[in-house]
């Protein structure tokens, strides 16, 4: 397949080869942020064209005989000409307005506004548009943006480079899938993750919940998180460090170059660390004393270190006529992480670890109307090719002071199985994994529009433990799982775009074999080697509709539905040690009918006043839900827990957002969402009624919210210099850990930030300061597992545009 599709991608370069001259580029403002809907003109003589600038800030003009022109760029009142010329080849032009504020943008009556985060949330799903300019500036990862969204839960099992999973309205885990530009970032390793890209390089972020669109052609049943990077068509050096508690340091480097001919360069890089030495205290922080006694404690996290740094170079050409955007592309990242326990806190441990590296080759064809108007096409293939390794053989039980446990007699008290977890390993994981994804899409007329897409995914896994004996070595067993997702879509558009309808049916299908060897003897007792296989081979179809209306100027009614499927990944099947995960080879697919209906107010303004509100209503009927194994005791007895289907659940809920802004220097966003999600398994076998039936999911906190301010003062220190104060808010009302009616329940949290950022007059260095949770709340997500407490980070930005 991969064949077939890089041979289609130089298929399409050779037939564009001789499209005539183009004029193309990017319109942008003082702060580098590009410019939607600016009417640009091409000027020749009387003749003239007219168009205006796309959702991404890009205008083209085709079909361009040689000659002089004037452009004509309008922005509000504000007009920019410049004079071009056009001899045999295709021109780059971009525009930069010096300064928006002589731009006219007064408003006498409310009137709704209209941008690329206003317009895509109202294409009918239940979505949210991440805006990231002003968080670039600031100590601020990509999750924690996430994590102040409503109906969005960023759920990590510590503090940085831990396990983190996502939770939309409802639904988490792997039903919640993350992309990069509609790849999955699965397929970049484990060492590569959100917050290894700084919210400077994304353009934007969308959070699908319940519904996806089509084009995102993974199983993401949950919702889908897609991160939008910046294109970069003018050349741009960006740098940031950031120091701060725990000894955490992040450094990020990313520059992009384009030259006249299109040749584009982006290079990006990476480094983290930290020793999240945060202290912990309560129920499951303990030392055992030699008596048998507990003595609980206060105490430092002491294996908890993380580090990790990598590195994205793309060398290709952008915004020619024979490709939008074509690009060879290679992503390298190595991450060191230690365990600190298990799946709860009883029980720490010392020199538990893994280690792993990714280096990943991409290729990535775009190019809009290649052989007619309206056409668009998009490839990508990637190969990826990641180890992880998971180190244990430290034989001693520790306390958490970090003194190993001693009897009585005042002997060190080993380990039960010879490490910190079970028996004493070195295992490395090893994973080739090959990712391709073709889109194709038609638009018939301004009102109608046909999306294909497919989706390619290939993973070989083989395990190979060197604590094993050299016989067990020999019997290695493999791990293979490929899936292929088709879907096809319909776009329409009536009664001047105030109806809008987006139809999908996709097909899934997914094959998985699991290959052991087992030593067995024939009738005359002699070993031989025998290979069991377990197979397996999932078909089924899927399909929604999303649809928006605009019943007045600036209220938008939307809905959306779909049938959806979420296939097990590789870890739930074939178990992960480093994340403490046993395989379950029988999981079964989960399948959900989603439903989502909600409106959307504003934005509005009334002079210096600008308001948004939108409130939404979901279900969620999920038939065999994948769920980490709830155990009913949070000890140190079972720490290693597999997947398992919980058979029917049901989460029924709403959320609602308030937005207001007056003028440029002060926003204020408050958001709540609350779901329940319910056991809906009411009898067994027998015909006896469940204990757990209408019963909440435990470890699911289901009600949160956030509030968040920021003021910015002008023209401070020197003139053009601007301070900025923020303030978030984020509570999470308590939640169970397991079914047991007296479990430990994580208590409700009210976790405190704020900060300042300075930016100097000519907006190229800007210096930010955060405190975290400045009560020092404990703050919890999984299984009691507390998170740091009060932390300061101090951050360096500087960029150079136009280099």
């Amino acid at each position: 397949m991969i064949k077939k599709l890089t041979f289609s991608a130089f298929f399409f370069l050779a037939l564009v080869a001789n499209a005539q001259n183009t004029i193309s580029g990017t319109v942008y403002d003082d702060k580098n942020n590009v410019i939607e809907a600016s009417e640009i003109k091409l000027v020749q003589y009387k003749k003239s064209k007219l168009t205006r600038s796309g959702k991404d800030g890009k205008y083209k003009f085709s079909d361009v005989e040689n000659g002089e022109y004037v452009l004509v760029i309008k922005v509000g009142k504000k007009e920019e000409l410049i004079s071009i010329v056009v001899k045999d080849q295709d021109l780059i032009q971009d525009v930069e307005f010096s300064t928006l504020d002589h731009i006219d943008l007064a408003i006498v009556d409310i009137k709704k506004i209209k941008s690329v985060k206003n317009e895509l949330e109202k294409q009918g799903f239940a979505m949210n548009v991440i805006e990231t300019a002003e968080a670039a500036t600031r100590n601020i990862q990509t999750n924690e943006l996430l994590d102040r969204t409503v109906g969005v839960r960023i759920r990590q099992n510590g503090g940085l480079g831990s396990r983190v999973d996502y939770n939309l309205n409802g639904m988490s885990g792997n039903s919640v899938r993350v992309f990069i530009d509609g790849l999955p970032l699965s397929t970049y390793g484990s060492s590569f993750n959100l917050n290894s890209i700084p919210p400077a390089l994304i353009e934007r972020i969308e959070v699908y919940k319940g519904v996806i669109p089509g084009y995102l052609s993974d199983d993401a049943m949950g919702g889908a998180i897609n991160v939008i990077l910046k294109k970069g068509a003018r050349n741009t050096l960006n740098a940031s460090v950031s120091y701060g508690s725990f000894n955490t340091t992040q450094t990020n480097l990313f520059g992009f170059y384009r030259a006249k001919s299109g040749f584009t360069t982006k290079v990006s890089g990476f480094y983290n660390y930290s020793d999240n030495d945060y202290k912990v205290w309560g129920e499951h922080v303990y030392n055992i004393l030699p008596n048998g006694r507990y003595e609980h404690i206060k105490a430092k996290r002491f294996n908890d270190a993380y580090e990790s740094f990598g590195g994205r170079v793309e060398v290709g050409f952008s915004d020619v006529k024979w490709a939008d955007n074509f690009m060879i592309s290679y992503n390298g990242s190595d991450d060191y992480k230690e365990i600190q326990h298990g799946q709860f806190m009883t029980k720490p441990y010392k020199g538990r670890f893994t280690e792993s590296n990714a280096n990943v080759l991409g290729f990535t064809y775009d190019k809009k109307d290649i052989f007619t108007e309206g056409l668009d096409v998009n490839l990508n293939v990637i190969y990826s090719k990641n180890k992880e390794t998971i180190n244990d053989t430290v034989k001693y039980n520790y306390n958490w002071d970090g003194t190993i446990a001693l009897d009585l007699d005042g002997n060190p008290i080993l380990s039960p199985n010879g490490a910190q977890q079970g028996a004493p390993t070195i295992n490395h994981i090893n994973r080739e994994i090959i990712t391709g994804r073709s889109a194709i899409s038609y638009r018939i007329n301004p009102n109608h529009r046909i999306f294909l897409n497919n989706y390619y995914y290939q993973i070989d896994r083989t395990d190979n433990d060197e604590m094993k004996s050299v016989l067990e070595k020999s019997f290695l067993g493999t791990r293979d799982l490929t899936k292929t997702i088709s879907s096809i879509s319909y776009d329409f558009r009536a009664f001047d775009e105030k109806l809008k309808i987006n139809a999908f049916w996709k097909h899934y299908n997914q094959k998985i074999e699991k290959m052991d060897p087992v030593l067995k003897q024939d009738a005359n007792g002699n070993p031989y080697r025998f290979e069991e296989v377990t197979k397996s081979n999932f078909n089924t179809d899927g399909y929604g509709i999303a649809a928006s209306y605009l019943i007045k100027d600036g209220i938008t009614f939307l809905v959306s539905a779909e049938k959806a499927v979420r296939m097990p990944n590789d870890n739930e099947l074939f178990g992960n040690p480093g994340d403490n995960l046993d395989g379950a080879i029988n999981l079964r697919p989960e399948i959900s009918n989603n439903a989502n209906v909600g409106f959307k107010l504003g934005p509005y303004k009334l002079q210096s006043h600008t308001l948004s509100f939108s409130t939404a209503g979901f279900i969620r009927d999920t038939k065999d839900k994948i769920v980490r194994k709830i155990n009913d005791r949070n000890n140190d007895a079972v720490q290693t827990i597999p997947m398992e289907n919980l058979g029917k659940t049901q989460s029924i809920g709403y959320e609602f957002e308030v937005g207001y802004k007056y003028g440029r220097n002060f926003n204020a966003l408050v958001s709540l969402s609350q779901f329940n999600t319910l056991y809906k398994i009411q009898y067994d076998s027998n015909g006896n009624q469940l204990e757990y039936y209408n019963e909440q999911i435990p470890n699911e906190p289901y009600f949160n919210g956030n509030a968040s301010m920021q003021y910015v003062f002008r023209n401070v220190i020197k003139q053009g210099g601007h301070l900025s104060l923020n303030y978030n808010l984020g509570y999470v009302h308590a939640f169970k850990t397991n079914w047991q009616k007296n479990a430990f329940e994580t208590p409700d949290q009210f976790v405190h930030d704020a900060g300042f950022s300075y930016a100097f007059p000519n907006k190229n260095f800007i210096v930010s300061f955060d405190a975290r949770n400045i009560f020092n709340e404990q703050a919890f997500d999984n299984y009691a597992v507390q998170k740091p407490g009060r932390a300061f980070y101090l951050k360096l930005n500087y960029t150079i545009n136009k280099f």
